[in-house]
């Protein structure tokens, strides 16, 4: 996993737009965007480009190696969401 996005993304979906691989979901088309509290990264799809990153208005999304170490659990938290 290249990226990971943490508990402050608020669903905005302009990480969604910058992708170039459409790895970043739920989107608002998907069902299940209402239900979930945050969007994920799926970790083997992602190609390690960094456009999500400057475009995230609250900071939330992290390359794996930077991410805080209190919020390491999101990388298991992103993983899940693909499983």
């Amino acid at each position: 996993m290249a990226y990971v996005i943490t508990d402050t993304c608020t669903k905005d979906e302009l990480c969604i737009d910058a992708c170039p691989v459409n790895c970043i979901h739920p989107t608002k088309d998907e069902p299940d965007f209402e239900s979930v509290p945050q969007l994920y990264i799926h970790p083997t799809e992602c190609i390690d480009c960094g456009a999500c990153v400057p475009v995230c208005p609250t900071t939330s999304i992290f390359v794996l190696e930077e991410l805080p170490e209190a919020d390491a659990h999101f990388a298991e938290i992103n993983a899940a969401y693909y499983n």
